[in-house]
C-alpha cells in the first residue's frame, strides 16, 4: 500500500514523562531505606527517591535500580559489570541485547538526575509524523510498518539503515523494530509519535520530511 509520510518534527529529551509510576518510586524508595515513600506526597516521590539514591555510591545505587528493573532477565554478576560500566559509558546505546537498551536509558537517567552528571547523559527522540493511505483504508501500524515506511527518508549513515539495511528495505520480517522502537503511540491510526534513543534516530538523519513509501507484504519466513 502507497503512504504519503510527513515527519513533522524531532524531540530530543533527556528523559520520558511518565517511565517511571508511583510505584514504581514507593518500591525502589523501600530498596533504598526509605520506607516511608507509601505514606508521602506523591508529587515529591522522584525528588525523595533522588535523596535516598545519593546516600549511595553511585554503582552500588545503579546495581539497585538495575537488579529492580531487570533482575528477572539478568544475573548478579552482569548487573555488578553494568552498574559499574555505567558510570563511563552509555551502555544503553551500547548494550548488546536491542530489548534492554530502552530500560537501561531509563534507569541511567534516573540516575544521572540524582548524581546531578556523575553518570553520561543518554538522549532519546520523540519523533512526531503522519502516514496517510494514498488509496485504501487506514490500519494501525506497527513497529515494524512504521520504521520500514521510515527508511526512505532516512539517511544512509543512519544507524538503523547501516545494521538493518535487508530488514528495512525488504519485503522480510524486522523482529528487532519492537525493540528499537520504545514507544509508539497514536489516536487516529494516522497520525504517530514514535520514543526512541537518539542513537537510533535523530534529527540529523532526516534526509525528506515530506515523501511517498510503500509498505509490502511481509513475506513468510521458509
Amino acid at each position: 500500500m502507497d503512504y504519503q509520510i510527513i515527519i513533522k518534527r524531532i524531540d530530543t529529551v533527556n528523559e520520558v514523562e511518565g517511565y517511571w509510576s508511583d510505584k514504581d518510586f514507593i518500591q525502589l524508595l523501600e530498596r533504598f531505606n526509605y520506607p516511608d515513600g507509601a505514606t508521602a506526597d506523591k508529587e515529591s516521590l522522584p525528588e525523595l527517591l533522588e535523596m535516598a539514591i545519593s546516600d549511595y555510591e553511585p554503582n552500588e545505587a545503579a546495581e539497585i535500580v538495575l537488579k529492580y528493573k531487570l533482575g528477572d532477565e539478568l544475573n548478579e554478576g552482569q548487573i555488578e559489570q553494568i552498574g559499574h560500566n555505567m558510570l563511563i559509558d552509555k551502555i544503553c546505546e551500547e548494550y548488546p541485547e536491542i530489548g534492554m537498551q530502552g530500560t537501561l536509558f531509563h534507569v541511567n537517567q534516573l540516575l544521572f538526575k540524582a548524581y546531578n552528571g556523575k553518570f553520561p547523559n543518554a538522549k532519546a527522540s520523540v519523533v512526531h509524523f503522519s502516514m496517510t493511505p494514498i488509496a485504501g483504508e487506514v490500519q494501525k501500524l506497527t513497529a515494524e510498518n512504521v520504521l520500514k515506511l521510515l527508511n526512505k527518508g532516512l539517511s544512509d549513515r543512519n544507524l538503523i539503515k547501516r545494521l538493518f539495511e535487508d530488514q528495512m528495505s525488504q519485503s522480510i520480517p524486522f523482529p528487532e523494530a519492537q525493540s528499537i522502537v520504545w514507544e509508539l503511540t497514536t489516536e487516529d491510526d494516522k497520525n504517530y509519535s514514535l520514543i526512541t534513543s537518539e542513537n537510533w534516530l535523530n534529527s540529523e538523519d532526516i534526509t525528506e520530511s515530506e515523501f511517498e513509501a510503500i509498505l509490502e507484504e511481509i513475506e513468510d519466513e521458509a
